[in-house]
């Protein structure tokens, strides 16, 4: 295939509205333009905005969860008013509506949470007392975890509006995504990398996921043009680890795979919501044994954790 069936018809990619949603967006039209030799008006970027980017001012697991910044994105898919949707895996629920798949997934960007202050300060230099923001329920958890003396405030909003809640002092420090950083050309902020061993990510944080209808043949011929097997693979792994354990934002679930050569180390934390304990492991395997590995992992947890520890 070198070129879209219906030329007179662009090839319309849904998003969300946020800087790096677009820039998601951008880079998925890039790379399907270069595979098939298409010019930038072949596509049309069509902008969506969700429950998730309307409610600003309250913890997403009070209004619903991950599902918040996809419903409206879904919709628009399965009433063909859109061709594939774009989105940040870390985002997306593990069940995916009737009628769509995630089958796609570009190259995975740097996994790594990043601490951000204005003065550079690291995480570990953090005075007693100091307020820290976030709005994700892992880093709350994980933080407290490790440095109960903090301050937790609510912290939402894309990476502007996080800086200028810094400059207005709602909070000294916040986190960030390396991925997100790195997509928007921002890496020159003073937001220090956290290593993977003292802060495991978010279950698919950095990948780009790109959802299509399960049969719409065109779709699929095109983004299988697109699609990174070693991203596809690692989040096969991750996310069975997550779905077996029913994460949404209100649990503190952290979990990633990584590959070397023909095997696959699993790494899967959960956490108590206040922080107070945190339950760690990891396995390794055939990476085409990742899903299992996810799942087995999860029991592991659990199983160790003991009943009620996800809720309390």
């Amino acid at each position: 295939m070198t070129s879209l069936p219906n030329p007179d018809a662009p090839f319309r990619i849904g998003t969300r509205g946020s800087p790096l949603a677009l820039a998601q967006a951008h880079e998925t039209r890039a790379r399907l333009g270069k595979a098939f030799d298409l010019p930038e008006d072949a596509f049309e970027i069509v902008v969506i905005k969700t429950t998730g980017d309307k409610i600003l001012d309250r913890p997403l697991g009070e209004i619903g969860g991950k599902g918040l910044f996809t419903r409206e994105i879904e919709d628009a898919l399965l009433d063909g008013s859109i061709d594939i949707a774009v989105h940040s895996m870390k985002d997306m629920p593990v069940l995916q509506p009737e009628g769509l798949i995630i089958d796609c997934c570009l190259p995975r960007e740097d996994v790594r949470d990043a601490f951000l202050t204005l003065d550079g300060t690291a995480l570990a230099d953090l005075p007693e007392g100091t307020v820290v923001g976030t709005s994700s329920l892992r880093r709350k958890s994980q933080l407290l975890h490790k440095r109960p003396d903090l301050q937790i405030v609510e912290f939402r909003g894309n990476v502007q509006t996080r800086l200028r809640k810094l400059e207005d002092g709602v909070a000294t420090g916040t986190f960030l995504a390396m991925a997100g950083l790195r997509r928007l050309g921002l890496t020159d902020l003073s937001a220090t990398p956290i290593p993977t061993d003292e802060m495991l990510p978010a279950v698919a944080q950095g990948a780009i996921g790109i959802e299509r209808r399960r049969d719409d043949t065109r779709a699929g011929d095109m983004l299988s043009a697109i699609s990174d097997t070693p991203t596809v693979q690692r989040l096969a792994a991750e996310r069975a680890f997550l779905k077996a354990l029913d994460g949404s934002c209100q649990t503190p679930i952290a979990g990633l795979a990584e590959l070397d050569g023909g095997s696959m180390k699993l790494r899967g934390e959960i956490l108590r919501i206040d922080g107070s304990e945190a339950q760690a492991d990891g396995t390794d395997g055939a990476i085409e044994d990742g899903p299992e590995m996810g799942r087995a992992l999860a029991a592991t947890l659990l199983d160790r954790a003991g009943p009620g520890f996800l809720t309390h």
